[in-house]
Order: structure tokens, then sequence, then C-alpha cells
């Protein structure tokens, strides 16, 4: 079955950078898109960024644009979030998830049907 793992999390300062990794097995990336999410302390889950499974185009939220790059390693079936120039306001639980579908990936939360069981990020000085 699909199984999703997240790792990478931490406790990093504002201004830093982390780099989370999301490791999959029961699929392949070549079938699924991968989506990154994240919910904060009393918050919706949001959108982060996605990688398409035909051709690894990215897509992301406005939030992260310019800040947050997605990719993938085929080999190693894992899709890495490199996060940089981090601001408290990116405290939350992460986590990855993956969908099957022909079309452009989304950060449409409700698209998703496999999920990670999420990873932390705090920025705090």
């Amino acid at each position: 079955q699909v199984q999703l793992v997240e790792s990478g999390g931490g406790l990093v300062q504002p201004g830093g950078s982390l780099r989370l990794s999301c490791a999959g097995s029961g699929f392949t990336l070549d079938d699924y898109h991968i989506g990154w999410f994240r919910q904060a302390p009393g918050k919706a889950r949001e959108g982060v960024s996605c990688i398409r499974s035909s051709d690894g185009s990215t897509v992301y939220g406005d939030s992260v644009k310019g800040r947050f790059t997605i990719s993938r390693d085929k080999s190693k079936n894992t899709v890495y979030l490199q996060m940089n120039s981090l601001k408290p306001e990116d405290t939350a639980v992460y986590f990855c998830a993956a969908h099957r579908s022909p079309a452009l990936c989304s950060v449409t939360v409700t698209w998703y049907h496999y999920w990670g069981q999420g990873t932390q990020v705090t920025v705090s000085s």
C-alpha cells in the first residue's frame, strides 16, 4: 500500500534553512503527484507545494514562493522540500501527501488520498 514518511523537521532560527524529506513506498513518483502541506495550531491545513508525477513541474503557495523549493529523486522515491529564509509564521507540522491524476498537481488538500504522519518545524529565536 502507499506509505509516506516525512523527516528533517526541527528547530531553526528565523532566516535559517531546513530540508524536509518525504520517502515513499508502495508506489512510484512517475504515477503520483506529491504535495507538501502544513498545519499550525488552531489553523486549517495549508497547501505549500506540489510536484507533478509525469514531468516534475511544480506549484507553490503564495506564502512560500521564492523561499521554498520542491524537488524529487526518483531513484530514491523521495521528494524534498528545501526551506530557506524561514520565518516564525512557517512554524507548523509539515505533511507530505500523494494522489494520482493525469492533471496538473495542486495544493488542494482534499485532492490527496495518502498522507504521512508529519514532521514538526519550529522557527524561533
